[in-house]
């Protein structure tokens, strides 16, 4: 096609709508909703876990209330800056199709890796709704995961834990001497123990990491605990968090100094315990943004600096829905000099972008600060058959678009730029900088030959480029998926 044709067809191309406004970092994925996140740091990257809240509709088709039974998969994402954020799928976790068959729901991961043998492990831990907790084993932080267990790694037969309101919500910290803790449970057996449930555990993991050593133990004297567990280790000390209920007495707010689901901590000097309150960190999310529902959260550190990830209903919000379907949100952390940490503000900014993005390196498509109207889907055999691992842009249709944040194109003249696609029709995608409407640097004519395999489409730039900008990829057509792109360049 004619570029004369081309920039006629953009011109009066209506692009979708995406749902984060220009400067906002939060929700970190809009593709799909992630809810109870949970943190772990490898390699340079930060991989979150998300349970996989997904849409429940009625006989009429209608978006109904989220009740959290369909849930069976995990929700997968790294980034090695925190804005910029690689999508790897949705491990299938749970049900008949997922790793953990026996377990019907997949609620509230958590993941740790350990060298065992030589050779890094990675665990991925979840509960299978309120009635006990599973463990999953892989070779990569995406996966593919395997259930060798076989069964629950803690259930109501394990001791301490038949009358554990909610077997669920775990949490697990590797210390510094290699040894490794579990957290968990929540819920309140009666409402005359409201403010002392008694439903929080802690047990020692084997050091195979898929087994209890010795019987999980009360957590004792955790004010108003409702669920959400966790655990981090800050200048040797351990900071046991969890959410309060729902049953704080108005009358008693501001003698407690917290409310109704806030992320409260305590402190202690060994692993498991005893901890002693140190007070609220993060209100409910209703408070910052109108919209109440759980909390539930996970403190990370991460080059430097410490971060909490949190999910919210600003991501529904946006779509017009309110049925309770979450997304997960990241803010920044400061603890004061005596170890306290200071109250969190959550907000739809988020953070600071912690280094610049390569434009010269080979990138995933599915790398995205912020999007509208594609999605993702599993690529090769291994994520097809698992859910997670390596994922390809689909979905798109005229007016689809990604942003990629912080692209340091670093003054260099560009040459080319390369996109792998696949597909069965021919589509465009105009590359501009700063703003939809921003300088363009080229359209490129996408030229997939087959469905099966990957065609690279070649385009001479021949511009030079000074400087950090965003980068948006503008796409017209559909009929065909978008794996990687890279710029080449001379200096």
């Amino acid at each position: 096609m004619l570029q004369e044709e081309l920039q006629k067809k953009y011109k009066q191309l209506e692009l979708k709508k995406g749902y984060k406004k220009p400067g906002e970092h939060n929700p970190v994925m809009t593709q799909r909703f992630g809810a109870d996140p949970y943190a772990l740091v490898y390699d340079d990257r930060v991989y979150l876990y998300m349970t996989g809240d997904i849409f429940i509709r009625n006989e009429n088709e209608e978006i109904i209330e989220n009740v959290y039974s369909q849930i069976d998969t995990i929700n997968v994402v790294s980034s090695e800056d925190l804005v910029n954020w690689t999508d790897h799928g949705t491990v299938y976790a749970a049900g008949s199709a997922g790793a953990a068959k026996w377990s019907r729901n997949s609620w509230a991961p958590a993941a740790v890796c350990k060298e065992i043998n030589g050779k890094m492990k990675f665990f991925l831990y979840f509960a299978n709704n309120g009635n006990g907790i599973a463990v999953l084993e892989a070779d990569s932080p995406t996966g593919p995961f395997k259930d060798t267990l076989k069964r629950p790694l803690i259930s109501r037969e394990t001791p301490a834990c038949s009358e554990v309101t909610w077997l669920f919500d775990p949490a697990v910290l590797l210390d510094d001497d290699g040894e490794a803790y579990i957290y968990f449970g929540g819920g309140i057996p009666s409402p005359d123990r409201a403010a002392n449930p008694g439903t929080a555990r802690v047990a020692k993991l084997g050091k195979d990491m898929v087994s209890i050593q010795g019987e999980p133990v009360v957590i004792a004297d955790v004010p108003y605990l409702y669920e959400d567990s966790g655990i981090n280790k800050i200048n040797g000390k351990y900071y046991y968090s969890y959410c309060s209920n729902f049953s704080v007495p108005e009358e008693k707010v501001l003698q407690l100094g917290f409310g109704n689901g806030e992320i409260m901590v305590m402190t202690g000097d060994t692993p498991m315990g005893p901890f002693t309150l140190a007070g609220s960190i993060l209100k409910n999310p209703g408070y910052f943004f109108g919209r109440e529902g759980n909390n539930h959260h996970c403190m990370f550190y991460f080059q430097d600096q410490w971060y909490i990830s949190y999910h919210t209903r600003i991501l529904e919000e946006r779509m017009g829905v309110l049925q309770n379907y979450r997304s997960t949100s990241i803010d920044a952390v400061q603890i004061a000099v005596n170890g306290k940490i200071n109250a969190i503000q959550a907000t739809r900014e988020g953070v600071s972008q912690i280094k610049t993005f390569d434009p010269y390196r080979t990138n995933k498509a599915s790398t995205i600060a912020a999007m509208a109207g594609i999605t993702t889907t599993q690529y090769g055999e291994s994520a097809v058959n698992s859910g997670s691992g390596d994922m390809i842009v689909t979905g798109i249709t005229d007016g689809s678009w990604i942003m990629v944040s912080g692209v340091d194109f670093g003054g260099k003249t560009i040459k080319t730029l390369e996109v792998s696609v696949r597909g069965t029709a021919k589509g465009c995608v105009k590359v501009c900088l700063d703003d939809l409407h921003g300088e363009e640097l080229c359209i490129a004519e996408l030229t997939p030959e087959s469905v099966g395999t990957l065609t690279a489409c070649i385009t001479t730039v021949g511009k030079q480029v000074r400087g950090i900008h965003d980068l948006y990829f503008v796409f017209t057509g559909e009929g065909y998926e978008v794996y990687e792109w890279k710029f080449d360049g001379d200096e």
